[in-house]
């Protein structure tokens, strides 16, 4: 694995020139003074109390920096402005910063995104994913803040694991926060528990993906309970069943590195014996009716779903999932805790390369990722209306509604934030112990450079993204659609791309070996 310290020795390339100042400077604010006070985290280790050390405002000088920041969520909330007057008299006191956020809707969110990075459109901060991170640094939106980090926001840096930082380098350098939440990938079998009872079937704690074919006994009887598909999926299909294998950024599941493969040989995925196991359950499933027969044309999911597949963590059973589909609901661990690359770029806030003021950009961000009452209040919303703590100790938020429309994943770290009295206990310990038990991808670190063969890898996305629904669905046997896929692929340059993968590959683990 790539240490910092190593990554840090690397040559630095020149900054693009800057031409575009994105932080607007107002006049001091003589806002109210802050109802949040020093608030004592509850999250974890790594939030402070809100005085921290690094971050010294400039409120004191008679200037207060405006950051904008745009991200994604179900749009701006209805009480923003009165959220603008909580938040931004505690930032102009802690780092003489005002804050100006964007909230993009999610049906609007990729196009506007492309937009505004295309077009160096003015803002400080964005809410960026493993989808677009790599390009994005293509062509030059974002910051490198790979020393920036470290010498202006210790209390930043040292919030996030070193390993977690790491994932997030491209070319030897660093351009991303990363939100420190459930950065890890676990899967979880989600069950109706009461449904999955009722057949004499015990829910065991944990299974394999190899042995999915042992559920089909039971999954068939609770179809014929309910009368109704057991395992519904939609057009999307079981994402899922590859998540053992890293797909080097590729954004195409037909290939990666299994994690734990120490050779780290890049494969064909569908090719490989687990992965056709697994392909071939689900035909089975939807032959028997489990998996529903229109599957492969769904547009939607159904929000009742007596056995399916999630991401998270076990707690989302009582938090999310069971209140979600209005029952009980239990689960079932399915595979290892894995962290890689992808799986810590789900959540990233980039600098732009235009902002004038950078380090108040992560001054900003360094808040967000370690004072508890910056973070409630962009997590939850305006306090005394979204939201109250229970008591003077701060250590439980009382929800009052569920109205606030920001992305709490998109923000920062879970570990910052207060958790809610709705539940006897703090859901994040969970999410905190799988982040350190996970078991690391052998590419951690690695960033694919894909220059020399973006046609074929772009023609070879179309190829699996026709045959996908069918694939992942059950719909078509696997010993039909796999070997179809894979001829129109190796038409496209499949194999070429295999073997350039692999060259960088072996570049990067004797690079590390050294």
């Amino acid at each position: 694995m790539k240490k910092l310290n190593k990554i840090l020795a690397m040559s630095m390339a020149a900054l693009m020139a800057t031409s575009v100042a994105a932080c607007n400077q107002a006049p001091a604010s003589s806002g109210a003074a802050s109802t949040g006070g020093d608030t004592a985290s509850t999250g974890g280790d790594t939030a402070s109390t809100g005085d921290t050390a690094s971050t010294g405002g400039d409120a004191a000088s008679g200037e207060v920096v405006t950051l904008k920041w745009v991200s994604v969520g179900n749009g701006q909330p209805s009480n923003y402005d009165a959220w603008l007057e909580q938040i931004n008299p505690y930032l102009e006191e802690k780092i003489g910063v005002n804050l100006d956020m964007q909230i993009v809707s999610w049906g609007d969110w990729d196009n506007r995104r492309s937009v505004i990075v295309n077009t160096a459109g003015e803002y400080d901060i964005l809410f960026t994913n493993m989808n677009t991170y790599v390009n994005d640094i293509t062509i030059g939106a974002f910051k490198d803040i790979t020393e920036l980090v470290q010498t202006t926001t210790p209390d930043l840096y040292a919030s996030i694991p070193e390993d977690y930082w790491e994932a997030c380098y491209v070319g030897g350098k660093l351009y991303a926060v990363p939100s420190y939440k459930d950065s890890s990938i676990s899967e979880y079998l989600v069950w109706d528990k009461e449904l999955a009872e009722s057949t004499g079937f015990t829910i065991p704690e944990s299974i394999e993906m190899k042995d999915l074919g042992t559920l089909t006994e039971t999954l068939t009887a609770m179809k014929d309970s309910k009368g109704e598909a057991s395992f519904p999926l939609n057009q999307n299909g079981a994402t899922w069943v590859a998540f053992e294998y890293d797909n080097l950024g590729t954004g195409l599941l037909p290939i990666g590195v299994r994690y734990d493969d120490k050779e780290a040989k890049v494969v064909s995925v569908l090719e490989q014996e687990d992965i056709q196991a697994s392909l071939d359950t689900f035909h089975e499933w939807y032959q028997a009716g489990i998996i529903n027969s229109d599957a492969a044309t769904k547009p939607e999911e159904n929000n009742y779903k007596p056995c399916s597949v999630a991401q998270g963590w076990s707690g989302a059973a009582v938090t999310n999932w069971g209140p979600n589909m209005g029952v009980e609901a239990a689960v079932t661990k399915l595979g290892p805790t894995i962290v890689s690359n992808d799986t810590v770029r789900g959540s990233m806030s980039c600098i732009s390369a235009n902002c004038a003021n950078p380090e108040k950009a992560l001054q900003l961000l360094e808040l967000v990722n370690t004072d508890s009452y910056v973070r409630d209040l962009l997590y939850y919303g305006v306090q005394g209306d979204d939201w109250d703590y229970t008591d003077d100790t701060k250590e439980w938020v009382h929800r009052n509604n569920v109205n606030w429309t920001m992305a709490g994943y998109t923000q920062g770290s879970f570990f910052a934030v207060t958790p809610t009295d709705d539940f006897d206990f703090n859901q994040y310990d969970e999410v905190k112990e799988l982040n350190e038990n996970a078991s690391p991808s052998v590419l951690l670190g690695f960033s694919l450079d894909t220059t020399n063969f973006k046609d074929q890898l772009t023609n070879c996305v179309a190829v699996y993204e026709r045959y996908k629904g069918e694939l992942l669905t059950g719909t078509r046997a696997t010993d039909e659609i796999v070997p179809q896929i894979m001829s129109e692929m190796r038409a496209a340059g499949f194999d070429e791309i295999v073997a350039q993968c692999q060259e960088q590959v072996d570049a990067f683990l004797a690079s590390n070996a050294g």
